[in-house]
């Protein structure tokens, strides 16, 4: 089953998060999310949540530096 570990505000920080998280060796599908405003959904394997939290993290972290 498929789990949203993040929304991003918009499609190139969603792009970069999918292409930061495939690096590390994750499954992520970007799907845009219901509602008004352009966010987008990044999806994971629930098997891989809490290797992929963790990781989350780090390229959040890196991206405000």
């Amino acid at each position: 089953m498929w789990t949203v570990i993040y929304i991003a505000p918009t499609s190139q920080q969603a792009e970069r998060i999918r292409l930061r998280m495939t690096e590390e060796g994750f499954l992520v599908k970007v799907k845009k999310a219901r509602g008004a405003k352009e966010q987008y959904e990044i999806l994971i394997p629930e098997s891989e949540l809490d290797e992929a939290q963790d990781v989350l993290r780090d390229i959040l972290h890196s991206s405000l530096s």
